[in-house]
């Protein structure tokens, strides 16, 4: 099948999902969406969209595993630290300091997933302006498309896990125990209200101080970016706040946001002065088609120059920046405000090389000029290795216009270059060693040939020595039979001892009194089951423990007397009358008497005690 046919599949079953679902992904970019759809399609064993489109016709569950699959949602508290950090010390102040006692507060988190974002900014305001002027002042509006993530949001129930990155003195402040998670608190909660809400299709929610849309934007195409752009520039107040993620940069639209802080991606609303501009964002949330008008050629040269994958400024003949492309705004975090501004005056004149000493010389010499492989060290200590190339411009009458200056990246080159030096002096090194090898092995061939010799005579003497082993094989394999015959006896033994052990413990087990076998040092050897139904411990919870140490109702201390005339020789024969507690808390009598354990030859190894419980 083509890729062409491959397209139109594809584009079908987006209109399927749009019109049986009213889900609308034709704005989200491709690439990611195919690579989303095809890994459900190989989960199923589906060879295309064709029977994947069947698939869901005959099995509508599939719908659920679907749109899980696509909107990916990924969220944490406070996720990077540093951003919320500029946010609580930064953002929220100043929102207070712009609002009236008692005026409302606005906040919208767009793409809000399992709610985690909602909850974090509803702790930052209300650590800000306390919970008594929170719970007056704010609403919080958090949006997603996903309705299952949506539900787990209002239930603002979290494991201990999902909290690990909230501080302990938010944690129990904001967030209150319940079989073991994690609840929100509840009369903080009515602030943050929860919705389905699309991007793309729906009206924004106005009148914001801050609207939060963190990593959301970057599934959609450049010209969805644009017109959900100019929804977010509608929704917020002329001091209202955009906080985007990592991976969002609106480079590209400085006309509806200035950067605050490009580091923590947060941006203010830029005023829009006239009628014509004021209109423009109201007309782009209405439009929900694309723009087919052809690029006239000067924006298409713009288009180009803008979508350059080498970093390219121009600056004209009177020294000032002229224009910079979205790969430079990126490399040296220059702003588009600082287009029209002397080139002396920025970062990007002197660093990562000088470049005013180059545009000298090129405009001289009329001559490109290019310097390789210009060293420019991070605060992280990465470097980079960029080429400057300055190149002249000038018009049809041959006077200069000004000069392009281009910074290819060259890391990845001077990477392998030097990779490449080091290869060469590794081979270098590896043949040094393979000459000094091939010396030592005609060296040691010499040596082997002696050994040879020496092994020939070796081999006569262990012949000899072979003949003798036979002999003693001969012997040992009679000495074999003989143990053969010892081990079936010992195996006949072990089995007649292991019959009388079994008629012992069950003669043991089968007496109604307690039986206790201890050594010399008191430790248990055995524990039979009356004593088990006595004390309320069970052999193998006793066995090999010293019967002193025993917490039981049994007063075991004053056993030693019992027990010592037996160890010792003094007495064969002793009994004791004890008050005791059985192991139901019930007093009883225990008649105990003691026998020595005698061993094989007769030697004392240790006590049995007799327990009897004295009936009344």
């Amino acid at each position: 099948m083509s890729q062409r046919e491959d397209i139109e599949q594809f584009e079908n079953l987006l209109r399927y999902l749009r019109q049986n679902r009213g889900l609308d992904f034709t704005g989200y970019k491709r690439p990611s969406l195919m690579r989303l759809v095809s890994k459900r399609t190989q989960m199923l064993n589906l060879d295309n969209c064709v029977d994947y489109l069947d698939y869901l016709e005959v099995h509508p569950e599939e719908f659920s595993q679907l749109f899980n699959t696509i909107l990916i949602n990924v969220t944490s508290f406070f996720r990077d630290p540093e951003a919320w950090e500029y946010i609580a010390d930064k953002i929220v102040p100043a929102i207070l300091l712009a609002k009236n006692s008692g005026e409302p507060i606005r906040v919208w988190s767009a793409g809000c997933a399992s709610g985690q974002e909602a909850y974090t900014v509803a702790m930052v305001l209300a650590e800000a302006m306390g919970v008594e002027a929170f719970r007056e002042r704010v609403k919080i509006y958090a949006s997603d498309i996903d309705e299952e993530a949506l539900n787990e949001a209002r239930q603002a129930s979290y494991s201990a896990k999902d909290l690990q990155s909230i501080e302990d003195n938010l944690r129990s402040k904001y967030f209150e125990p319940l079989n073991g998670r994690y609840i929100f608190r509840g009369d903080l909660r009515r602030a943050v209200i929860f919705g389905r809400h699309d991007l793309i299709q729906d009206a924004p929610i106005s009148r914001l101080d801050l609207l939060i849309a963190r990593n959301t934007m970057m599934y959609f195409n450049s010209e969805t970016q644009a017109r959900i752009l100019a929804r977010f520039h509608f929704a917020l107040n002329e001091k209202g706040c955009l906080f985007l993620g990592r991976a969002e940069l609106l480079l590209t639209h400085s006309s509806l946001f200035t950067p605050l802080n490009l580091k923590n991606r947060v941006f203010a609303k830029v005023p829009l002065v006239g009628l014509r501009d004021r209109l423009s964002p109201m007309n782009d949330i209405g439009n929900n088609h694309m723009d087919n008008t052809p690029l006239l050629p000067d924006r298409l040269q713009e288009a180009a120059l803008e979508s350059s994958p080498i970093a390219r400024i121009i600056v004209d003949v009177d020294g000032n920046l002229a224009h910079v492309n979205q790969k430079a705004r990126l490399f040296f975090s220059l702003n588009p405000r600082d287009v029209g501004r002397p080139l002396k005056d920025l970062e990007i004149s002197y660093r990562p090389a000088e470049l005013r000493s180059l545009i000298e010389p090129a405009y001289a010499e009329r001559r490109v000029i290019t310097l390789t492989s210009v060293e420019r060290r991070f605060p992280n200590a990465d470097v980079q290795y960029l080429d400057v190339i300055v190149t002249p411009l000038y018009d049809q009458a041959n006077n200069p216009l000004g000069v392009g200056i281009s910074f290819p990246d060259v890391t990845a080159y001077h990477r392998l270059h030097g990779e490449l030096q080091r290869s060469r002096e590794e081979i270098q090194t590896a043949n040094e060693e393979l000459q000094s090898s091939n010396e030592e092995l005609e060296t040691t061939n010499e040596e082997l040939q002696s050994s040879n010799e020496e092994l020939e005579t070796t081999n006569e003497e262990l012949q000899s020595t072979n003949e003798e082993l036979e002999t003693m094989n001969e012997e040992l394999q009679s000495t074999n039979e003989e143990l053969q015959t010892v081990n079936a006896e010992l195996r006949q033994r072990t089995d007649e001892v292991n019959h009388a052990n079994d008629i012992l413990q069950s003669i043991v087990s089968s007496l109604r009194a307690g039986v206790i076998v201890i050594n010399k040092h008191f430790n248990i050897l055995v524990w039979n089951h009356r004593a088990e139904d006595l004390w309320g411990l069970r052999e193998d919870e006793v066995k090999g423990h010293s019967l002193l140490n025993l917490d039981i109702g049994l007063p075991v201390d004053r056993l030693r007397a019992v027990v010592r005339p037996c160890l010792s020789g003094e007495n064969d024969h002793t009994e004791i009358l004890l008050d005791a507690t059985n192991r139901r808390g019930k007093s009883i009598k225990c008649h105990v008497t003691c026998a020595p354990l005698w061993s094989a030859n007769r030697e004392r190894q240790g006590a049995i005690l007799l327990i009897e419980e004295e009936k009344k």
